[in-house]
């Protein structure tokens, strides 16, 4: 059954449930990849790990992921969305599994490639569900709403995975996600309709030069660039980040649920807010705002030592906002660089370098953090915040790039539909 786009700018019936079950669908692979961070600490003197192998067991999920997305590109867009949706989800609960039952630090490591191997697309896929089901008009409020997984996380996810480990074991969230999971795939199957209006656009390129064909393209590889530098400085801080508030600002273990839920909150309360203006106003003056704001609250965090947890809060709200209000316009812009027959190609490969650049990040930051022991503060944490401050700076440049090519490209689609109908009425 083909879902039509409708012209109007409101939602059907069916596009409502599409934002719900991807937006639930991103909040079981966000959490996933999400705890790790706030289980830093919990794991590093659990299994006794330095700051460089942590680094490692979350870059494994990352980098997997990046490689699982480079090898699906060429056919991506080859399938029915849906089942490729199933497919990979499924996958990825049999891995999230596999991390509940680890009981070392190896298997933790090859059951985090696994959970990447499968996880990881699944991104690249929802964002071609929404490029496929809605208008370019429409694409700021559902990845407003669609991104609020990221918010729930922390809200209900990341607050309540922290109890669990707190008191069953770190192994329970894992777990946990996979049982949500199960339940949410069982609801695609009987409730999401096929999605292959793209295949009748399908050239006769096999997989392999598809993804050439794909790489090739300069506007393309522009948008690859970007997403990687927006990666690195969103990742580079965050797999210390509980390691940093604990040993650091001496948050504890009881207070961690509270501040990652009051920030999830407010992200629920921002985000939503930011995709509505993101349709409203410049894409770019709001990424660039957002940008320079992260930037201010960066330095700050960065460089505080013992803090009273109020203030935390505060700083941990406004930095998120921030972070949160660049994504965004950001993510409504670059599923707008792709012609339609590349579309799920590059969102599988611009996910993948998502991934490998995160990846990157963390391996760097844990060769860049120093603990002397399990209870010591995070030495040079610090200079992470100074190198995500260069990064989106550069970033800024290319994705203003990214802004041009994007107005080019509609200003060229509106004269041609101009033309069109110019010529219809001649006729």
């Amino acid at each position: 059954m083909k879902e039509h786009k409708p012209a109007a700018f409101s939602f059907t019936a069916y596009q409502k449930f599409a934002i719900f079950i991807l937006a639930i669908t991103q909040f079981t692979v966000i959490l996933d990849f999400m705890v790790m961070s706030p289980l830093g600490d919990i794991l590093m003197k659990s299994l006794d790990m330095k700051p460089a192998h942590f680094g490692i067991a979350v870059s494994a999920y990352a980098f997997s992921a990046g490689i699982s997305g480079l090898l699906t590109a060429g056919f991506a867009d080859k399938f029915d969305r849906k089942k490729l949706l199933l497919f990979f989800y499924t996958g990825f609960i049999v891995g999230t599994l596999l991390c509940g039952v680890a009981n070392s630090y190896p298997l933790l490591v090859a059951a985090r490639i696994i959970t990447g191997l499968f996880g990881g697309v699944i991104g690249s896929i929802s964002m071609a569900i929404i490029a496929d089901i809605f208008t370019l008009q429409q694409r700021g409020r559902v990845m407003g709403f669609v991104q609020m997984g990221f918010g729930s996380s922390q809200v209900l996810g990341i607050p309540i995975g922290l109890y669990l480990a707190n008191n069953w074991g770190w192994h329970s969230p894992f777990l946990w996600v996979a049982a949500m999971a199960i339940l949410i795939a069982i609801l695609i199957f009987l409730k999401l309709q096929p999605i292959t209006e793209h295949l009748s656009l399908q050239s006769n390129k096999t997989a392999l030069k598809h993804l050439i064909h794909t790489i090739a393209k300069k506007d393309y590889r522009i948008g690859f660039t970007a997403t990687a530098l927006l990666a690195i400085s969103m990742f580079m801080m965050m797999p210390f980040g509980t390691a940093f508030a604990i040993n650091n600002l001496h948050i504890t273990n009881q207070q961690l649920p509270v501040l990652f839920m009051i920030s999830g909150v407010s992200s629920l309360i921002v985000m939503p807010l930011v995709g509505k203006y993101s349709d409203k106003i410049d894409k770019y003056k709001l990424f660039l705002i957002a940008s320079a704001w992260m930037i201010i609250m960066i330095l700050i965090y960065t460089h505080l030592s013992t803090t009273p947890f109020y203030i935390v809060v505060i700083l941990n709200i406004l930095m998120m906002a921030g972070i949160m209000s660049r994504m965004i316009p950001f993510s409504a812009l670059v599923t707008s660089i792709p012609e339609a027959y590349d579309r799920g190609a590059f969102m599988s490969i611009n996910a993948s370098l998502q991934q490998i650049s995160g990846g990157f990040a963390a391996v760097v930051a844990g060769l860049v953090v120093v603990q002397k022991d399990k209870f010591s503060p995070l030495e040079h944490y610090d200079i992470l915040g100074f190198m995500v401050v260069g990064i989106t700076l550069i970033g800024l440049f290319l994705v203003y790039r990214v802004t041009s090519m994007v107005r080019n490209r509609n200003t060229e689609s509106i004269i041609a539909t101009e033309e069109s109908l110019v010529m219809s009425e001649g006729i």
